[in-house]
């Protein structure tokens, strides 16, 4: 069974300033996550989800969706701060959504196959699509709790303007992820790469090594995940402390961390060639469409994609 390319794309993307899953970078008007699914394609994935807001469907289905009419199976779900399991409500003044993982939860009700998670405003480029595309096909038929992650480089995915969000990962003798943890404010500092204790601005500034494995999102996983995010998804609401922060998330990480330490599942790291870029704030954007450019010159892209 070909494995499914599962796009994240319900966020406004608040510090670029505006939808950027559809901004055109491409010569031809195309957005990154159309050169996602391209790479896909090639790489052999056949069918293509997007979880996105359901108050941009409209838009969404005219600039994006027409274009693969005929060309690969698309199906859309959509995520709502509301879409929570029986017994739970959403918190009064809650405006945030629930994470990335409430995001792929999302895809339970139209996926049933092998899949690959990943964000609609991140250029993975085409190597990553081959390892990830690889390790998923060849599965065993029905096979469960064997997950796998393409590890990037720290310092091949930061910004020159500003920090990023990143899953910083450890990984076994047998390149399986050991940890994975969630750091939202990781940045160049005095030559180094560095995250910020806690998540916090004020957090003490503490240095990785510039070949640290991180995550992009780029995840492997079979249909079995839903469950075990469902189950929970349920315990991390029962937790007060959740529900009162109206901005704590239900990160990817997050779930997976627990299902490799509990011994649930492996997850292995998969090596790439690949070095990312995005458009994670505006003055980004520049650069993304020259190297976008580039590619093209270089004959790895077509000048229209479709």
């Amino acid at each position: 069974m070909k494995p499914t390319l599962f796009l994240l794309a319900a966020g406004m993307g608040s510090r670029y300033g505006g939808l950027k899953q559809l901004d055109g970078v491409g010569p031809s008007g195309e957005t990154i996550m159309d050169y996602s699914i391209f790479d896909a394609i090639r790489a052999g994935f056949g069918k293509i989800v997007w979880v996105i807001r359901k108050d941009f469907e409209e838009q969404f289905r005219t600039q994006i969706l027409a274009k693969y009419e005929g060309k690969v199976p698309c199906e859309l779900c959509f995520q709502s701060i509301d879409a929570l399991p029986e017994g739970f409500t959403c918190p009064e003044g809650r405006v945030k959504p629930w994470g990335t993982n409430h995001a792929v939860l999302m895809g339970k009700d139209v996926i049933k196959e092998p899949f690959c998670v990943i964000n609609c405003d991140d250029f993975y480029s085409s190597d990553a699509f081959k390892v990830i595309g690889k390790f998923l096909a060849e599965l065993p038929e029905g096979a469960t709790n064997q997950y796998a992650m393409v590890g990037f480089r720290v310092s091949n995915t930061l910004s020159e303007n500003g920090t990023v969000s990143r899953g910083i990962c450890s990984k076994d003798g047998n390149g399986c992820l050991t940890t994975c943890v969630e750091r939202t404010k990781i940045a160049r500092v005095d030559g180094q790469c560095a995250y910020r204790a806690d998540n916090k601005d004020d957090g003490e500034w503490i240095t990785v090594d510039e070949n640290t494995p991180v995550s992009m999102n780029m995840w492997g996983f079979t249909p079995d995940y839903f469950e075990h995010s469902e189950a929970y998804f349920k315990e991390f609401l029962s937790d007060p402390k959740n529900m009162e922060n109206l901005k704590s998330e239900f990160f990817i990480p997050l779930m997976v961390n627990k299902l490799i330490t509990e011994g649930t599942a492996t997850c292995k790291v998969l090596d790439t060639t690949s070095k990312w870029f995005g458009v994670t704030y505006a003055e980004d954007r520049p650069d993304t469409v020259a190297r976008i450019k580039a590619l093209v010159d270089a004959g790895e892209y077509p000048e229209k994609l479709f």
